[in-house]
């Protein structure tokens, strides 16, 4: 009875992963508004993903940076997400969009 209890808690907890996993990228970003201000290669209000890849193409502490901006609202407005979905949007921005 235990270890089908373990199994139904560990099976349910790769199903809430993979939900934040399948709603990572663009589609991540667009259903927090990333988009209002940020396009793949365009300037808006903020920079274009694309040069905010380039920009920290070679800081090993990007994405930690990344996420503190978006968690704090420093330097960035404060973005509604648990930690997982700001790592996502990071790696998502990092990664120039893509």
């Amino acid at each position: 009875m235990k270890s089908t209890m373990i199994a139904l808690v560990a099976a349910a907890s790769l199903v809430a992963a993979g939900t934040v996993l399948a709603a990572s990228g663009a589609d991540l970003a667009n259903a927090k508004g990333c988009g209002t201000c940020h396009a793949a290669d365009a300037k808006k209000v903020g920079p274009s993903w694309k040069d905010v890849a380039a920009k920290n193409k070679d800081n090993k502490g990007a994405s930690e940076k990344v996420v503190t901006m978006l968690k704090d609202g420093k330097g960035h407005p404060k973005v509604a997400a648990s930690d997982a979905e700001l790592k996502a949007l990071a790696a998502f921005a990092l990664a120039g969009g893509k």
